[in-house]
């Protein structure tokens, strides 16, 4: 089964949806660990990250370029475009997923980028 509807249904929401919308895909239990901030937990709180998210970087686009699933985890690239102090900039990076019951439990993003000027794209993967 794929879990590429759901995590573009997902990407949408973050694009343009209501904090609703976000909630909605997540489990009320979720997770997302990112190398760039703590971790954010519960389907509403995530909803409220990603409000303040699309807050500062007003009109970016979240996109799938690629998701490979099985079983409950898949895999995905996206990138991610907008413009920051005048100029375009697109960031490209990868995530992992696990998908409880139709709904995303956890998201593990594994880049860093530097959220004051998002020209320099992908600064650093902290992992071995």
């Amino acid at each position: 089964m794929s879990h590429q509807p759901l995590i573009e249904q997902y990407f949408e929401a973050c694009t343009a949806g209501t904090a609703a919308d976000i909630e909605s895909c997540f489990t009320p239990d979720a997770v997302v660990f990112d190398t760039n901030h703590k971790p954010v937990r519960s389907a509403g709180g995530i909803a409220d990250f990603w409000v303040q998210i699309r807050a500062q970087w007003a009109g970016a686009v979240w996109r799938v370029d690629s998701c490979v699933s099985e079983g409950d985890s898949a895999a995905i690239e996206w990138t991610m475009t907008g413009t920051h102090d005048g100029k375009n900039f697109s960031i490209r990076g990868s995530e992992h997923y696990r998908v409880t019951q139709g709904r995303i439990a956890e998201i593990h993003q594994y880049w860093t980028f530097n959220r004051n000027n998002p020209n320099t794209g992908l600064v650093d993967f902290p992992y071995a």
